[in-house]
């Protein structure tokens, strides 16, 4: 039985450690392929892969992953400019501060920029009426 703490759940990115390994021990010749894939719990497929990556490049490290460029870094600085004349300003408030100057971000949006650059707000717990004074009475 695997021991919890070192098991590696499938699907998920294996350690740089354990590929070097892995790719060490191939072109070191202590071990076939499929004999390193089955010895670190890994598929043959991945370690033929990282084998030819290091060949390749001489890193293990993956590529750059692509994404969508972020919105919210052209508008940096005036997104400074508003958390600095406000700086209590919550994110609601900051998109439609930017709203009101024609720039449309989801509030998602604008808390990985604040994020991104240290200027996380707190999240405000929503605010709730009191019951009204005969409410109690009448349950």
């Amino acid at each position: 039985m695997a021991d919890i703490l070192t098991e590696r759940r499938r699907g998920r990115p294996v350690g740089q450690d354990l590929r070097r390994r892995a790719v060490a021990a191939v072109l070191e010749g202590r071990m076939s392929g499929e004999a390193a894939a089955r010895h670190f719990d890994v598929a043959a497929s991945s370690v033929r892969r990282w084998v030819g990556r290091y060949r390749q490049r001489g890193h293990l490290l993956d590529a750059p992953r692509s994404g969508r460029p972020s919105r919210t870094e052209p508008e940096r600085e005036r997104i400074f400019r508003l958390l600095e004349d406000r700086p209590d300003l919550s994110v609601r408030a900051l998109q439609r501060a930017l709203a009101a100057e024609g720039l449309v971000f989801g509030t998602a949006s604008l808390q990985r920029f604040l994020k991104r650059h240290g200027l996380g707000r707190k999240r405000r717990v929503a605010w709730r009426r009191k019951p009204a004074p005969n409410a109690a009475a009448r349950s």
